[in-house]
């Protein structure tokens, strides 16, 4: 059959995308960026679209021309600067639905969350409950599968939080430490597509989830476990105050590009936890999740690495950008380093313009669009720097191990920050 999957190389909408191909179906894949998804899969067709922008029914009749089943494999958890929770996850479902039908698609798969209501105080869960009830409104064969925390091979969104605690060095900090976070492996959720798909089932509205209660202290314990990471000295139970304040800040990182796992929403959701009815779709239970997924040096790596990367960012954007206001309000002491043979005129231009890149860079550093080139700007204009000081302050040079030592660690991490950054 052919089939399109919405998020096909997100996390879930991978590992269905590829058991749909290797039960022999044809797919087409849907996403923001057709080269993440050629990367992703190579030996699938691939449509760039933002489903944010895709609303309307007309927006939806060339794509779905010739498809016999759909998949909606895509989620928003927040609004954020490129996000939009109710166009993705309501608007653009209606707007879907609507269009299905006369294109001829005969089937409607919608991955969903347990908990979705439209009576929620959280956006996320409406959208989700309102694009489920349109789903079942299609006229169309419709199946809702609603996958509890979702462990994977690769790390996102909540697994890769869970990841990041669990490498806490020495201790295990842990906030709702009673909540229950009821889990699948994400092949069981891939497994339940294909059998939808392959029975033709209609009017299956099903929580994927371990049927045993977990504990999220007791996850992130056996997460730690699976990791390899030492058993901790002493678990913390950190206040819900600092997860608030936390997840504050995950919104602001939202706004600036960022798609940070713990943000007000995930609380609230881990809060209230993640439980349904294990019956009606059995899959496996955590242990037996965690067993089957790989525990290597790159997760425990990938691990470590996630968990200081934002503390690295900060760093880095702190030093920019304190460094261009201290210059800004030292400017003689500043231009003093040029000597007298410089004009002042001149001395205050380079040492303003040197403070306006400052600033500049550290602040870019912060934006998730601008990460990347401002890295890359740091090591440049970190390079100019030392360039410039050996012509126009050559005592400086007097010991040159002096600017060297100063600049290189600058470098260094900039550097670093660029190679971890992931490239958009």
């Amino acid at each position: 059959m052919k089939i399109l999957v919405l998020g096909g190389y997100g996390l879930i909408g991978l590992a269905i995308t590829k058991a749909l191909i290797a039960a022999g179906h044809e797919v087409t894949g849907l996403g923001r960026s057709v080269r993440k998804g050629e990367a992703a899969a190579p030996d699938v067709t691939w449509i760039g679209r933002d489903l944010s922008h895709m609303t309307e029914a007309e927006d939806w009749t060339h794509i779905l021309a010739g498809m016999d089943v759909v998949v909606n494999a895509a989620g928003v958890l927040q609004d954020g600067m490129n996000d939009h929770v109710m166009a993705v996850q309501s608007d653009a479902v209606r707007a879907l639905t609507a269009a299905c039908e006369p294109a001829g698609v005969r089937q409607i798969i919608q991955i969903s969350a347990p908990g979705a209501s439209e009576s929620s105080d959280t956006v996320f869960y409406r959208s989700k409950a309102e694009g489920d009830a349109a789903v079942k409104a299609s006229g169309l064969d419709w199946v809702i599968f609603r996958p509890g925390l979702v462990l994977s091979p690769q790390a996102y969104g909540g697994t890769s939080l869970l990841r990041q605690l669990a490498a806490m060095p020495l201790v295990q900090p842990v906030m709702m430490a009673d909540a229950d976070i009821r889990t699948v492996h994400v092949d069981d959720v891939a497994a339940a597509v294909v059998r939808a798909v392959e029975d033709r089932l209609t009017g299956v509205d099903a929580d994927l989830l371990s049927s045993e209660p977990t504990r999220l202290e007791g996850l992130i314990l056996a997460i730690r476990a699976w990791l390899g990471f030492a058993p901790p000295k002493a678990v913390i139970r950190a206040p819900l105050f600092l997860g608030a304040l936390t997840a504050r800040l995950g919104d602001l990182a939202g706004w600036l590009g960022w798609r940070p796992a713990l943000r007000t929403t995930s609380l609230k959701v881990l809060g209230k936890g993640v439980t349904g009815n294990a019956d009606a779709w059995p899959v496996r239970n955590l242990a037996e999740t965690l067993s089957a997924l790989p525990s290597t040096v790159q997760e425990r790596t990938y691990a470590r690495t996630a968990l200081l990367y934002p503390f690295l960012l900060l760093i880095l954007s702190a030093f920019w950008i304190v460094s261009g206001l201290i210059g800004w309000g030292q400017q003689s002491a500043a231009m003093a380093v040029f000597g007298p043979e410089m004009p002042a005129a001149t001395g205050k231009a380079l040492v303003l313009g040197g403070c306006v890149a400052d600033i500049a860079i550290g602040a870019a550093l912060l934006v998730r669009p601008f990460t990347r080139p401002a890295a890359l700007a740091a090591v440049l204009v970190s390079l100019a720097y030392l360039a410039g000081s050996a012509i126009l302050a050559p005592h400086l040079w007097a010991d040159p191990l002096g600017p060297m030592v100063k600049v290189f660690p600058v470098i260094a991490l900039s550097l670093t920050v660029w190679t971890l950054t992931e490239a958009r």
